[in-house]
């Protein structure tokens, strides 16, 4: 393939001096919110324990937390488009200060769950300010540069919460760490809600009064729609299939939802999402296609190693997260570069990143076969996962900069919003998916080598589609300067 100049579309003001200091306070607010989608998964045993329930009830609060997080996107995207990013930074982080509170000093398991569905949708508002902010404060290869590091920060974060988890369990101890995950959550926020005060600007734009209009009725269709595709899946997860006819509701509130929005477009008001950016923003539609078959098959990567290391080979909760860790580091090398690249290479940059990625799951599925039994599986793991992060990291950031390249920046947080919703959608469903996948290729004889070769071809099959529409926008992007 032959590398795809990107055109900038928006015509930027001179930027802002101090936009990489007010990159690093949004980055680092949303690494404590995408941190603690995976930090809890080592502390479900300590928790079920520590609060005398079940697991299926300790199960919601880690599906909680990513279902009232994916509702949340779009509408805080256009609420941050409209009313500025500093307010809902300011808003959003206040609460998930506060709801991390409630959290670790949760009496019973019913406030528990109750705290982290605030604490998701708290979240849900602060995630797209990141992408929003971006697009407004950087503009041509400083954008790829930025969401670079953005993409980075989406990265590691997945990666390196079961260590860190498992690091403050370990500190804490098994009876009451659990509630230092979250209560970890306090300082840190308190001092980065005085950053975003001082540095974050207020971007809501001058004679747009009308904008700030919220469209209630297209946030209540869009909702629906997502809550009947992910409750469904988080309820699989605890075993519950009853939710499963909530499916139906799917194509039927996602149609009101697009008529609903065209009709007002027409009519001069609001949209929450102007779904005529699928249509008329050239790779908008197809990254978002792109983005969410990537998350649906590598996310659940690491629940389904979690399973194997901890309950297949009886791997404490802290070397399981240390095993994990060469993905990270993988990510951490190739992130940043690939935001600096993908202004010269255009798509094909992501399409050779996951063909990287997927050949390290291959080379994982092979070696761990092979090493489990033995002493050096570390060894085993360590090459295919560094292989797997030097690739996953060079998907994210470029595909965020190439489907939101010719969005309007007024627009950027409710694009944005969409983007991070198709990836949070399918999270939730590959975890649920590869889970399953692994316990049917364990089997009755419970071979966790079997289960694991398993969870990997079903991700290697939701990868190749994802690559596949990584080589069709490729494809449509040349056709189009052609």
């Amino acid at each position: 393939m032959t590398a795809e100049p990107e055109t900038e579309t928006d015509t930027a003001p001179e930027p802002d001096p101090a936009r990489w200091r007010i990159l690093a306070v949004t980055l680092a607010v949303g690494f404590m919110s995408l941190l603690d989608v995976t930090i809890v998964n080592v502390a479900i045993p300590s928790m079920r324990s520590g609060l005398d329930t079940s697991a299926a009830t300790i199960q919601w609060v880690v599906s909680g937390y990513a279902l009232s997080f994916g509702l949340m996107l779009v509408t805080g995207g256009r609420l941050g488009d409209a009313w500025g990013r500093r307010r809902l930074m300011l808003v959003g982080l206040a609460g998930f200060v506060l709801a991390s509170a409630a959290c670790g000093l949760a009496p019973t398991a019913g406030v528990l769950v109750a705290a982290r569905l605030v604490q998701g949708i708290s979240a849900g508002l602060l995630a797209p300010q990141n992408t929003g902010l971006i697009q407004e404060l950087f503009s041509g290869a400083e954008r790829g540069r930025a969401f670079g590091l953005f993409g980075l920060v989406v990265s590691v974060a997945s990666a390196v919460g079961p260590v860190l988890g498992g690091v403050i369990i370990a500190l804490a101890g098994d009876d009451g760490g659990w509630r230092w995950i979250f209560l970890v959550n306090v300082p840190i926020g308190v001092v980065l809600l005085v950053a975003i005060a001082r540095m974050v600007p207020d971007t809501r734009a001058e004679g747009e009064a009308a904008d700030a209009r919220l469209d209630l009725v297209g946030a209540v269709l869009l909702g629906l729609a997502v809550l009947c595709l992910l409750l469904p899946v988080v309820a699989l997860e605890s075993g519950e299939t009853r939710l499963l006819v909530l499916l139906a509701g799917v194509p039927a509130f996602g149609w009101a939802f697009v008529v609903w929005e065209r009709r007002l477009s027409r009519g001069g008001g609001a949209p929450l999402l102007d779904v005529a950016l699928l249509r008329r923003t050239p790779g908008y539609g197809n990254g978002i296609v792109v983005g969410s078959l990537y998350f649906t098959g590598f996310t659940g990567v690491f629940l389904v190693l979690s399973v194997y290391l901890q309950d297949g080979l009886g791997y404490s909760t802290l070397a399981t997260g240390l095993l994990l860790t060469p993905f990270a580091v993988g990510s951490a090398v190739s992130s940043p570069w690939a935001g600096r690249a993908v202004s010269r290479v255009g798509r094909p940059l992501v399409v050779w990143a996951l063909v990287v990625m997927m050949t390290g799951l291959v080379l994982l599925a092979l070696l761990a076969g092979w090493a489990q039994d033995r002493p050096w599986l570390w060894a085993a793991l360590a090459l295919p996962l560094l292989l797997a992060g030097l690739g996953g990291g060079a998907v994210v950031s470029p595909n965020f900069t190439l489907t939101l390249a010719q969005v309007p920046p007024r627009m950027g947080g409710a694009a944005g919003g969409a983007l991070q919703t198709g990836q949070r959608v399918g999270s939730a469903i590959g975890a649920a998916v590869l889970i399953t996948a692994y316990q049917l290729g364990a089997g009755s004889d419970q071979d966790p080598g079997a289960g694991l070769r398993a969870a990997i071809a079903t991700a290697l099959a939701l990868l190749l589609a994802a690559l596949g529409a990584a080589v069709w926008d490729g494809w449509r992007r040349r056709a189009r300067r052609s």
